[in-house]
């Protein structure tokens, strides 16, 4: 028969307990006194990279101690995520990701090695970013029901580009195939520049892109927007509407930019570091850089919501991969 921990047993892991909560604490209140590693699983120069320095920068002056990003790209982004999912949980390596790695590689590929929900506790969502349907405005097809209209009676005939198997224009052009019952033919890019390029040349028929990169074509009357992908309309585009404001209920693509870091992270150490990204993400000239100028949506969510929107993702990409039967390169 087993016995029941003694009174004296049970006083010593009381007092062990209130000893390891004290040195936590202790831990909590001394820090920052080093260095924070910042790591972006890409390289540099794109949307997350961009936002982790600013987004540093600033919490880097708050808190007075250098944070330090360091690009990390590969495997679709799985290197450097999986740096920080091994790394320890002190709060000296963080994690500015995007969707891809996070929320996506999980259903896609047949082996991640890390678990997102497992290994990673959010700090905060720093962004969402949407795409938008574009044609060139020299095309015969000038609204949505025309363009599913066709795409129905020629069945594979058209094809739209995207930055990637499993991104978002690609994830955005899979989910409208389903919803319209159509079939159409996706043309992989290294980017968006020559997706676009190739658009415009006539060899695609449309594009689901990020509107940043799309607002300069469209207000130069090269390109014509039809819908954009998220619940609500990008304030660079107030003029186009949704997907679902067109009919297409449920229709909803967008990515994030969010910080992390490795689970077990000491829930004090969690907390300052998110009071001081909100606080970043709050400031006139984010906004203006990140928000403004980059055609991003600032968020700043606190870590239970960003943990939410994780979860919700996570089940909405897995679906829509396994619906569509996506496969990576």
């Amino acid at each position: 028969m087993r016995r029941s921990p003694s009174k004296t047993t049970k006083s010593l892991l009381l007092v062990a307990a209130l000893a390891m909560t004290a040195l936590g604490q202790a831990h909590a209140q001394g820090y920052p006194n080093k260095p924070i590693r910042m790591v972006v699983p890409y390289a540099a120069g794109g949307n997350a990279d961009i936002t982790a320095r600013l987004i540093a920068k600033k919490m880097s002056d708050s808190m007075g101690v250098p944070i330090l990003v360091d690009n990390k790209g590969g495997a679709n982004g799985m290197i450097g995520t999986d740096i920080v999912a091994k790394a320890p949980a002190d709060g000296y390596t963080l994690l500015m990701d995007a969707s891809g790695p996070l929320v996506i590689n999980p259903g896609l590929y047949a082996k991640v090695p890390y678990d997102t929900l497992k290994d990673f506790i959010p700090i905060s969502q720093i962004l969402t970013y949407q795409y938008v349907l574009v044609v060139p405005t020299n095309s015969a097809i000038t609204s949505l029901p025309a363009l599913v209209a066709k795409a129905k009676a020629e069945p594979g005939a058209m094809s739209y580009g995207s930055t990637g198997i499993g991104g978002g224009g690609h994830l955005a052009g899979e989910m409208l195939s389903l919803m319209t019952g159509t079939t159409l033919t996706h043309v992989p890019y290294k980017g968006s520049a020559p997706a676009l390029a190739d658009l415009l040349g006539g060899h695609l028929t449309f594009t689901y892109d990020t509107v940043i990169t799309s607002v300069p074509q469209i207000e130069a009357k090269q390109l014509r927007a039809f819908a954009v992908s998220g619940p609500t309309r990008a304030k660079s585009l107030p003029q186009v509407p949704t997907m679902q404001e067109l009919g297409y209920k449920g229709f909803d693509i967008t990515q994030f930019v969010g910080l992390l870091a490795p689970a077990k992270t000491d829930p004090a150490i969690i907390n300052r570091l998110h009071q001081e990204a909100v606080k970043a993400v709050k400031s006139p000239d984010i906004i203006q850089r990140i928000g403004v100028e980059g055609g991003n949506e600032l968020v700043g969510s606190s870590p239970a919501e960003f943990q939410t929107q994780i979860q919700r993702d996570l089940a909405l990409y897995g679906k829509l991969v396994k619906d569509a039967n996506i496969k990576p390169q």
